[in-house]
């Protein structure tokens, strides 16, 4: 490795650190039930609520070939047993893949909807 490359890697993981560090020393000075940490939660439960939703209405690439309601079951699934197994994310994550799997091996020859068609 150059010079350069190492130059890189050290200003990288400097700043990330810094950050970091930035983190640590303002975490005890932060409320977390104030107004913007609450405001700051719910804008992340809505850009992962917005990807789920493109996830399943709009997928890319190997998950797109399925049909929508494959999609919607497993979703449907997913959230059932989550809430079924006191809200265990990986058992309701586990449902859903493997719930998404069972209807594409048994419905394989079924086109896909896609809302561009």
């Amino acid at each position: 490795m150059n010079l350069s490359a190492w130059w890189f890697i050290l200003v990288g993981a400097l700043v990330t650190y810094a950050w970091r560090a930035a983190g640590v020393a303002l975490s005890g000075r932060i409320d977390p039930n104030s107004a913007l940490m609450r405001w700051t939660a719910c804008v992340a439960y809505a850009l992962l609520a917005g990807l789920i939703a493109r996830l399943i209405v709009a997928p890319q690439g190997s998950l797109g070939e399925t049909a929508l309601w494959m999609r919607l079951g497993a979703a449907g699934v997913a959230l059932l047993v989550y809430f079924l197994r006191r809200r265990s994310i990986p058992l309701g994550v586990a449902a859903g893949a493997a719930f998404l799997m069972a209807m594409t091996a048994l419905f394989q020859d079924q086109p896909a909807f896609s809302p561009s068609q």
